[in-house]
């Protein structure tokens, strides 16, 4: 894989020109309601700039009294500018790791354990299933992916796909995908499992059955902001590094105090 070159293509579709972003000057945005994400997604500013385009979002938000993430990659400039966010009130959120593979080099056979079986969610029983699954792997409120997830079916279906891995009634994890449409990158998001079922090939067999589904729709990489975790799997199948990114949360309750 070309490095720069498959760079330089995720900045230029996922992020310059990422569906539902509005470009203001050197600042590519994302608002929505209050269950969306909101946020900064792509920025291409100088010393000279910086400042005042994070002041400027900073108004902007607050204007629509959106909490946002600045989401900040690490060959983003300037070199200091998770320092002026942090300046400006913003709160870093743990690291994650880029990671890009071409579908066609990925295993595609789902290989699971005995008495797994896969289920897709297309119903709100089965969103209701995954944040669940989400809260118990994560130890974090799945309120907002919860209201997400719902929209998406409601109103772009064919831009996610999402699966539960059931051991009987019982679902013990659950991973989504998002489409990326007029672009060449779908994107892997969740793949949490409870902890009595880690360490049993299901987080692999999902990024299979995944990349199966995006290689039919026409994708060309799968993308995936890799934890500590993930990242050791992800580089054993295929997947390689491409970037750091860190989320850069400006939350308005926080500022009022």
């Amino acid at each position: 894989m070309d490095h720069d070159a498959v760079l330089t293509l995720f900045d230029h579709q996922m992020r310059q020109h990422t569906q539902g972003g509005e470009r203001v000057g050197d600042v590519v945005r994302q608002a929505g309601s209050v269950g969306d994400w909101n946020g900064v997604v792509w920025s291409g500013l100088d010393q000279t700039g910086a400042d005042a385009a994070i002041a400027e979002q900073v108004r902007y938000f607050a204007s629509l009294r959106r909490d946002f993430e600045w989401k900040l990659y690490a060959h983003d400039r300037p070199d200091d500018l998770g320092a002026r966010l942090r300046a400006a009130g913003f709160t870093p959120e743990p690291e994650e790791t880029v990671m890009v593979a071409e579908i066609r080099d990925l295993p595609t056979a789902v290989d699971l354990p005995e008495g797994v079986r896969l289920r897709p969610v297309t119903d709100a029983a089965g969103v209701d299933l995954m944040a669940d699954v989400h809260e118990q792997a994560f130890g974090t409120s799945s309120a907002r992916l919860r209201d997400q997830l719902l929209a998406q079916l409601a109103q772009t279906p064919d831009t996610v796909s999402m699966t539960l891995a059931m051991a009987g009634d019982l679902p013990v994890s659950a991973a989504r995908m998002e489409l990326h449409p007029g672009t060449e990158f779908a994107s892997l998001w969740g793949g949490g499992t409870l902890a009595a079922w880690r360490g049993r090939g299901i987080y692999r067999a999902l990024i299979a059955h995944r990349a199966r589904i995006a290689a039919e729709g026409g994708y060309r990489f799968l993308q995936v902001d890799a934890t500590s975790q993930s990242r050791p799997i992800l580089q054993r199948l295929g997947f390689v590094p491409l970037s750091t990114t860190t989320p850069y949360v400006y939350a308005l309750g926080e500022q009022r105090h």
